[in-house]
């Protein structure tokens, strides 16, 4: 029952900058001590000598350039992300901070420079024998070969890191990846809580906690385990993303004879993983809200960039053409494993919300994006799908109605009045 909450904390270590340059550090100082281990082997009687000065010499090298390197990338990364709070949104840094490729490259350096340490202290001591010697030389040469590698390809990532385009592609990525894990599995393993008028059903006593915050991840197993045991049925009033504030349920449990005891009441709350900030993975809607932000804030007068939002329209237009595609038989679609937790379907309505409003207010007196806008939901009107044709219309009457409000010239709203007809009428 725990194993979906370990893998949602351990992608949320991917987040954190200290993780792999640990375990770098910590296989630099066990390959350095185990190229003792060749002093028990009969290598010595095979290889050549290799002289301490020489191993000394090699080591230097490495610990005077490595600790410069490495507080190089570190400054590069701080200013790469710093660049990427400002110019897009403070939202994407996340998964700016989960870039590999700059992990890599610092892990790397550090492990790199904590190698070559351990190994002069251990040279210095006379730790190595003459096939430890010489394991550790062919250790100091694979050592230059991997940093050259890495800081080559580095300077290549390190280039792109932070910039607009490859902000908006890493979260692109990461909606789309969220996207299409909720698309094979619209109820997350669960039953459709949705009753024949396609409303949730939420009847029972009401689940409540004393915690505030964002929903982060649902132990979809637990819940299923403590329903079984208790003789309850589960209906989920609060998505992962959805903020938990006092009086909002996160669920409403039928059954058990009305009995909810204080125990199970906190059975049920933990699994429920509550935190102080959204997440990607598990809530598809929070990358569309970024991608929105990103848009609305080179709306801003400050910054004056309708490319950028015009760029974001085009993204958040394959983002809901791959929502929309019918499952087929290549797809791993997801069986109900969970019976007895009722878990309603993402809002279409609330997810073009999400995506468009903020778009279609900032870019309200801009001709150019208020034709982007309703090329877009033409787009979309087009796809197999009657709920995103009835909300891509809805969203067209009313980014038309913000741009009647906010164009001056005639001829520009009659651009947009166009193609708004033509949404309306697909």
């Amino acid at each position: 029952m725990i194993t979906s909450r370990i893998e949602f904390l351990v992608r949320r270590l991917r987040e954190r900058l200290w993780v792999k340059p640990l375990a770098y550090c910590i296989l630099a100082v066990i390959g350095a001590l185990l190229a003792h281990a060749a002093d028990f082997t009969k290598l010595a009687s095979f290889v050549p000598e290799i002289t301490t000065e020489t191993l000394k010499t090699l080591l230097s090298i490495i610990s005077n350039t490595m600790l410069a390197v490495a507080t190089f990338a570190v400054a590069s990364m701080i200013s790469a992300y710093a660049s990427a709070s400002r110019s897009a949104t403070p939202r994407a840094f996340a998964l700016v901070v989960a870039d590999d490729t700059s992990q890599l490259a610092l892990s790397s350096f550090i492990g790199a420079f904590i190698f070559s340490i351990v190994a002069t202290i251990a040279v210095t001591t006379g730790y190595y024998g003459k096939a430890g010697h010489f394991v550790l030389f062919l250790m100091v040469l694979m050592t230059f070969a991997v940093v050259i590698v890495t800081f080559v390809r580095w300077v290549d990532s390190i280039a792109r890191l932070g910039r607009m385009g490859t902000t908006i592609e890493t979260v692109e990525a990461a909606a789309t990846e969220a996207l299409e894990r909720r698309r094979l599995s619209p109820n997350l393993g669960g039953q459709s809580a949705l009753d024949t008028d396609g409303d949730v059903a939420g009847s029972g006593k009401p689940l409540l906690t004393a915690k505030v915050g964002y929903i982060q991840h649902l132990e979809m197993e637990a819940l299923q385990h403590i329903a079984e045991k208790s003789g309850l049925k589960i209906t989920i009033a609060s998505l992962p993303g959805s903020f938990i504030g006092p009086g909002k349920p996160l669920a409403f449990l039928e059954g058990n004879d009305g009995e909810i005891d204080t125990e199970l009441r906190e059975e049920l709350i933990e699994a429920f993983l509550i935190g102080n900030q959204r997440t990607y993975d598990e809530d598809p809607r929070f990358g569309l809200i970024v991608l929105s932000e990103i848009a609305a804030r080179a709306l801003s007068p400050g910054i004056n960039d309708p490319g950028t939002a015009i760029a974001i329209v085009g993204t958040m237009v394959r983002l809901f053409a791959s929502w929309a595609r019918p499952l087929d038989d290549d797809d791993d679609k997801a069986e109900i494993l969970f019976d007895r937790v009722y878990v309603p379907e993402l809002s279409c309505d609330e997810m073009f919300s999400d995506a468009f409003t903020a778009i279609a207010r900032d870019g309200a007196e801009i001709v150019e994006v208020g034709v982007r806008l309703q090329k877009a939901f033409l787009a979309l009107t087009q796809l197999e799908s009657a709920e995103l044709t009835k909300v891509a219309k809805s969203q067209s009457e009313s980014a038309f109605s913000r741009a009647e409000k906010a164009l001056v010239l005639p001829s520009d709203l009659e651009k947009i009045k166009v193609l708004v007809e033509k949404v309306q009428g697909a």
